[in-house]
């Protein structure tokens, strides 16, 4: 090359094809937004592996060496077209990719057709969702392939125009010289556009100062679809021949299927047409999915022990404690401020049901579902029905949630076990009491930590985090290394690396050390929304409360203090001023502030807690009530922000993720199995306790790079709910959610595994 590539000028690819398709050559790594030299913590510094390198680098590390195969296309009738290799789950990342490469072209962005991209394991690490990453490892080469484009599309006009390229602009997808009336549709230029043969491009990327688009609020490109109605979804899909299916599922985690008694007469009830046991449980395809459910509820299995076997909270508290690595000794003459905090297990069921559908004959397999790992789930399927990989095609659909749950393919895998032995297609979906009970859950944890000072000088600030085991099964997205996070290597493999490029000691507190160790496999559990980050941080955020009370400051103004940089204190500072910090509070109800770090962004959340009697015995029909949240202010940086009204959409919904852990959100373990059977005795955040008041401040930045902010705002909503409770109550918290020792309902019999379905719905409306 004989140009630079440096901050805005990359090369890229012109490929050869009938119309114009453009795509990226390596991208930039995105610059660390660092926190070294910045003077004003008052503290001991602290140094930190993430300030060189954090897990979302790694994984936009990973995905750049096959950057240059995503392409984005020109088509003839003016409309490009682009198929993203991540999974849409209502997180707005559809709208956000089409805003970039609008920018880049200069189109309108209801002209850019953002799809899914199908399977494709010759991406190896670019297809996986998740860690925040979607927008960092594809803001580059997304918009280098729509500059490539343009500048093709400027040297065509250019023969027709009779101008120079460099004169050219394009706006609302034509192509001018500006000053003069009249110019040429992107469209009509396509095909002069295009290449015979593929070669390389340098292109200068546009300056932020003209950015038009990108930093702009922009609505869902989907939005209208999904209030209407008319957004498809994996059970929306019309599939020849494939009938509603569902499997009869054990009465305690992982129990595996015996002999069915009543085998022929299930096959002879009414709309059902097959049933046979696959390795999960009984599957049953039928005309609709309520005899689905009669056949579920009627099946009579003898069922096999399961892994979590008599396992109960309490068994399980004692095996985490039985684990915890030791803390390093306190120093003489020292003070120390110690606790241990529980976290128990929280269910991982998004709104949509997990679901998938299979066509699989001889020799081919067909699948249908909103995955995070598509890769993974087309190896895996193909391993499991010993076809090639090649004859295996897995459709990526957009999905209605995730929250990590969709890293996980195990609707996928059970639909193409039911297709295949049933010989037919099938679309099968769990019902709400399987995802409660047997899906995936945010594991049980303790974390145990104890902090030392010398006067005003925090000296040492040690974590020991002990996880029931997290499944990291999805790897990087490809099977080398799934497999290899599914090996038993302890906590120095997979799981240890994960943890400790994921976490960040944001304050300088002299020598800070964390650990993470796990115990117990069986279990089903996943990538929940920020993983580790709510109960890590909520346990050091408390911590970081009661170092002030022993220090004899102001929670906020020890925060400010010992924070490492300015741009962390600059949010804290936003969210304590629009809070009203330092304000008088009426007995019973208090505020409570916290900040969280993560892959480039920085976030402070200031809550007010209601805890007065008459709100937390409040009725709630069929439900808990507890301490309410009444206001929240979130301040947040996250560098560059495509779409500032997509970034609210996310902090609000982390938000409310944070308070529901907190206060309420829990499944409770008693003989083997959970007690909690679907959304109506799951507690997330309701709208009884949805804060009446909810403010969300994007702070600017000067930043050319986009930082995560997907699951930002879960931890340190958490940890501010956390730390207001400790003050109205007086007492610090240690376990969570604090509402988890009420047990407000009747547990559903866990024979049959499913409900009834409703006959009368409006006697369970609200």
């Amino acid at each position: 090359m004989r140009h630079v590539i440096g901050r805005r000028r990359f090369l890229g690819y012109v490929l050869a094809a009938p119309t114009l398709v453009a795509a990226a050559e390596f991208g930039r790594t995105p610059a660390a937004q660092g926190k070294a030299g910045v003077p004003g913590s008052l503290g001991l510094p602290s140094p930190e592996i993430t300030d060189v390198v954090d897990l979302n680098d790694m994984m936009t590390l990973a995905a750049l060496p096959t950057a240059n195969l995503i392409t984005v296309e020109v088509g003839g009738d003016g409309t490009v077209s682009f198929a993203l290799p991540r999974a849409e789950v209502g997180q707005g990342i559809t709208t956000s990719t089409a805003m970039l490469i609008a920018e880049e072209l200069g189109v309108p962005v209801p002209k850019v057709r953002v799809t899914l991209a199908d399977a494709r394991p010759e991406l190896v690490f670019n297809q996986l969702t998740g860690g925040s990453n979607t927008t960092i490892s594809t803001y580059v080469p997304v918009r280098v392939a729509a500059a490539v484009a343009r500048l093709r599309l400027f040297e065509a006009a250019s023969a027709r125009l009779g101008v120079p390229a460099t004169r050219l602009e394009s706006r609302e997808g034509i192509v001018s010289v500006p000053g003069r009336a009249g110019g040429i549709g992107i469209g009509e230029l396509a095909v002069a556009a295009a290449s015979a043969r593929t070669e390389p491009v340098t292109v200068e990327l546009r300056r932020r100062e003209a950015f038009t688009v990108i930093g702009t609020p922009h609505n869902r490109v989907d939005a209208l679809e999904a209030v209407t109605g008319r957004k498809v979804f994996t059970l929306d899909l019309d599939i020849p021949g494939a009938l509603p299916t569902m499997v009869c599922r054990a009465p305690t985690i992982n129990g595996k299927p015996g002999a069915v008694a009543n085998l022929a007469e299930v096959r002879a009830m009414e709309g059902v047409t097959d049933v046979a046991a696959i390795s999960t449980g009984v599957a049953v395809r039928a005309r609709t999915f309520g005899r689905c459910i009669d056949a579920v509820r009627a099946l009579r299995v003898s069922w096999k022990p399961g892994t979590a076997e008599g396992k109960s909270d309490d068994t399980v508290l004692a095996e985490l404690r039985a684990a915890e690595l030791p803390l390093a000794p306190k120093p003489p003459l020292v003070g120390a401020v110690e606790g241990r905090f529980t976290f128990h297990f929280r269910g991982n069921s998004a709104l949509e049901p997990n679901c998938a559908i299979a066509d699989v004959r001889q020799g081919r397999a067909e699948i249908w579902s909103s995955l995070k790992s598509p890769i993974v789930a087309k190896q895996a399927i193909a391993a499991r029905l010993g076809l090639p990989q090649n004859a295996v095609t897995v459709h990526v659909t957009e999905g209605g949630g995730s929250f990590g749950r969709k890293l996980f393919f195990d609707a996928a895998l059970e639909a193409a076990e039911a297709s295949r032995k049933f010989g037919k297609p099938v679309k099968l979906m769990w019902h709400r009491a399987d995802d409660t009970r047997q899906g995936r859950t945010h594991p049980m944890a303790t974390s145990r930590i104890r902090a030392t000072y010398v006067g005003n000088t925090v000296t040492s600030f040690g974590q020991r985090h002990t996880s029931v085991s997290t499944d990291l099964g999805h790897g990087l997205g490809e099977i080398i290394t799934a497999t290899a996070a599914r090996l038993p290597v302890g906590d120095i493999g997979f799981a240890e690396t994960f943890f400790q490029l994921s976490q960040t000691m944001s304050y300088d507190f002299g020598l800070s050390t964390r650990l993470l160790a796990e115990t117990d496999r069986g279990f089903n559990t996943g990538s929940m929304r920020n993983v580790y980050s709510p109960d890590v941080t909520c346990a050091r955020e408390l911590i970081v409360d009661q170092l002030a009370a022993r220090m004899g400051k102001d929670p906020y103004e020890f925060r400010r203090d010992f924070l490492r940089d300015a741009r962390s204190r600059a949010v804290l500072e936003r969210a304590a001023e629009a809070g009203g910090w330092g304000a008088p509070e009426p007995e019973g109800i208090a505020h409570g502030i916290a900040f969280h770090a993560e892959y480039k962004s920085v976030s402070a959340c200031f809550v007010e807690l209601d805890c007065r009697p008459e709100t937390v015995e409040r009725p709630v029909r069929d439900g808990v009530a507890g301490p309410r949240v009444t206001r929240v202010v979130f301040a947040v940086d996250t560098g560059l922000v495509v779409n500032p009204r997509g970034l609210r959409a996310q902090m609000m919904g982390g938000i409310m993720d944070g308070i529901a852990l907190a206060l309420t959100s829990s499944l409770h373990l008693r003989e083997g199995h959970f007690l909690e059977a679907s959304w109506d005795n799951y507690f997330y955040t309701r709208q009884w306790n949805t804060p009446p008041r909810l403010d969300i401040i994007v702070v600017p930045s000067a930043s050319d790079e986009p930082g995560g902010a997907g699951e930002l705002a879960v931890a340190a909503s958490t940890a501010a709910v956390a730390c207001a409770y400790g003050r109205a109550t007086g007492t610090m918290p240690t376990s969570f959610p604090v509402n988890h020792a009420r047990l407000s309902f009747e547990p559903k019999p866990a024979v049959p595994p499913v409900p009834p379905s409703p006959t009368d719905g409006i006697s369970h409306a609200w």
